[in-house]
C-alpha cells in the first residue's frame, strides 16, 4: 500500500535525518531494508526498541560491513534496489567499497541518497556537527529568539529533519522520477546546512527588501508583533494567536471585546497579556477555537493526540502502547498502510533477506560465520 509501493530502498543505519527519510519512504509503501551494525551505535539512550519510532515500518538486518562477505551482500542488495540512503561522514562508504562509483557500477539506475551536515564537499565536509551547528551556519539560528535574548535552539526540527530528512526524501523522489525517464541513476547530496538555508528563502527575500530586521524579536513572525505570539492564561497554560491579515485580526479583537486597531506594538501586547490572564486556556478555546481568529491552544505532546481535530483525522496512532504521529501526507487513491513496530537489531535478518531474493543457504552460511546477526532469545525478551 502507499504511493511508493514497489520501490526498493537499502538503508544504511545511522541516526537523525537518514532514519527519518527512510521512515517517510517506508510509511508510504516503499520496501526499505535497514542494514544495521551487528552492535548498533546510537546516542547512548537506553530504551526498548518499540520507542525508536524513526525505525518503524521496515525490517532490520544485522550485517558486518567490514567483512568482505558482508560488503558483497550489501552490493547484491544494492543491485536489486531502486535507491539507497546513507548518512555517514563523506568518504566512509567509499572506504567500505560501497560508494557511488561501486554502487552505480552494480546498478546504473540507482538513486544514491546521501545526507550530511555540511555536504559531500567544502572546507567543513569532514567536520563533526549536529543540527544546531548546521542551523547556525544557515542564518536561521540567529533569527530565532525573543528580543534581547540569545538565539533559541528550536529542537532539532529545522536542520536534521526539515533541511536534512525532508530534502533528502524530496531529492530522492525527484531522482527516481528522472531515472524512470532516463534509465540512469545519480547521487543526491543533501546537506542539512543547505536545507536549513533553503527553508529560510522567504526571510532572505524579506531582509533584502528591508522588511526583516536582523534584530531578533523585532519582526512579524519572530514574536516582534503582538498579534503573532504566545500568551499565558489564568491556569498557567498557553494559547497562540496569529491573525496576520487585517480581516482575521478584526475577528480576534471583536471576540475579545477590544477595539479594532492596526497597531501591533507594545500597547496592544499589554492589553492582550492582561486579557488572556483572565480566563483559562479551555475557556479561551471555547470562545475562539474554530473561528477565523487564527487561534490555537498550545498543547503538550501528551495533549495533542487527544485534541478533537487530531482524533478526527487520525493524526496520531498507537503502536504497542507508543503514541506517535501517523504517516503524512495523505493520498486519495494510494493511501499508506498502517506503520509497523520498530524491529530490534537483526530481527528481520532472515525474512527480509529472503524477501529480497537471498537464498536460505547463503543466509545460513553468513549467520554461521557471524557476518549476519540475529537477536538472541534473552535480548529479544528484553526488547518486548
Amino acid at each position: 500500500m502507499g504511493p511508493l509501493a514497489g520501490i526498493r530502498i537499502v538503508e544504511f543505519a545511522g541516526i537523525g535525518p537518514g532514519p527519518m527519510a527512510a521512515m517517510l519512504c517506508a510509511d508510504l509503501g516503499a520496501d526499505v531494508i535497514r542494514l544495521d551494525r551487528l552492535t548498533p551505535s546510537g546516542l547512548g539512550i537506553d530504551m526498548s526498541t518499540r520507542f525508536a519510532v524513526l525505525t518503524r515500518s521496515r525490517p532490520s538486518v544485522a550485517l558486518d560491513l567490514k567483512h568482505p562477505d558482508g560488503r558483497a551482500l550489501a552490493l547484491d542488495l544494492i543491485g536489486k534496489a531502486d535507491a539507497l540512503i546513507e548518512g555517514f561522514r563523506p568518504g566512509t562508504m567509499e572506504r567500505l567499497g560501497l560508494g557511488p562509483q561501486a554502487a552505480l557500477a552494480r546498478n546504473p539506475q540507482l538513486v544514491y541518497g546521501r545526507v550530511t551536515g555540511w555536504g559531500q564537499t567544502g572546507p567543513l565536509a569532514q567536520a563533526a556537527g549536529h543540527d544546531l551547528n548546521y542551523l547556525a551556519l544557515s542564518g536561521a539560528l540567529h533569527a530565532i529568539g525573543r528580543a534581547g535574548s540569545k538565539p533559541t535552539p528550536p529542537l532539532n526540527l529545522v536542520a536534521d529533519f526539515g533541511g536534512g530528512a525532508l530534502y533528502l526524501a524530496f531529492g530522492m523522489a525527484c531522482a527516481l522520477i528522472e531515472a524512470r525517464r532516463s534509465g540512469k541513476g545519480q547521487v543526491v547530496d543533501a546537506a542539512m546546512s543547505e536545507g536549513a538555508a533553503s527553508l529560510m528563502a522567504i526571510f532572505y527575500g524579506l531582509h533584502a527588501a528591508g522588511l526583516h530586521s536582523l534584530e531578533r524579536g523585532k519582526n512579524l513572525l519572530d514574536s516582534g508583533s503582538a498579534i503573532y505570539d504566545v500568551y499565558v492564561c489564568a491556569d498557567g497554560r498557553y494559547v497562540a494567536i496569529a491573525p496576520i491579515e487585517l480581516k482575521f485580526r478584526k475577528v480576534l479583537l471583536e471576540r475579545l471585546g477590544l477595539p479594532y486597531t492596526t497597531d501591533d506594538g507594545e500597547e496592544l501586547r499589554g492589553k492582550l497579556e492582561k486579557l488572556f490572564r483572565t480566563r483559562s486556556r479551555d475557556e479561551w478555546c471555547a470562545l475562539l477555537e474554530g473561528t477565523d481568529a487564527c487561534f490555537a491552544p498550545v498543547l503538550t505532546m501528551e495533549e495533542a493526540p487527544h485534541h478533537p481535530h487530531n482524533v478526527a483525522r487520525g493524526s496520531f496512532i498507537d503502536i504497542d502502547g507508543v503514541v506517535q504521529p501517523a504517516p503524512a501526507p495523505r493520498f486519495s487513491r494510494t493511501p499508506a498502510g498502517g506503520p509497523t513496530r520498530p524491529q530490534a537489531c537483526g530481527a528481520g535478518t532472515r525474512s527480509a533477506l529472503a524477501g529480497w531474493g537471498i537464498t536460505d543457504a547463503r543466509i545460513e552460511a553468513l549467520l554461521a560465520t557471524g557476518v549476519l546477526g540475529e537477536p538472541d532469545a534473552r535480548n529479544a525478551a528484553v526488547e518486548e
